[in-house]
């Protein structure tokens, strides 16, 4: 995950934990219409970034793959 995808993250839980606050769901299935705004103030987010840069933002890197690349680095 790039430092963008991991703030993108941020944004979508802290804007779910925001909204939840204010909206104070009761039941499972407002808690789920809750979470879909929070993501979707990221997903919004990411795709007014994607239109400015031209670039995408999420990307095929993860923890695992980054680990296993530096450590077969290391051992050469």
């Amino acid at each position: 995950m790039t430092n963008t995808e991991l703030i993108l993250n941020m944004l979508a839980e802290a804007s779910t934990k925001d909204i939840s606050q204010a909206v104070n769901p009761e039941t499972y299935a407002e808690s789920q219409k809750v979470a879909k705004q929070g993501g979707n103030v990221a997903k919004v987010a990411r795709l007014e970034l994607e239109a400015k840069t031209g670039k995408k933002v999420v990307t095929a890197l993860n923890a695992k793959t980054a680990l296993k690349k530096k450590n077969n680095e290391i051992s050469e």
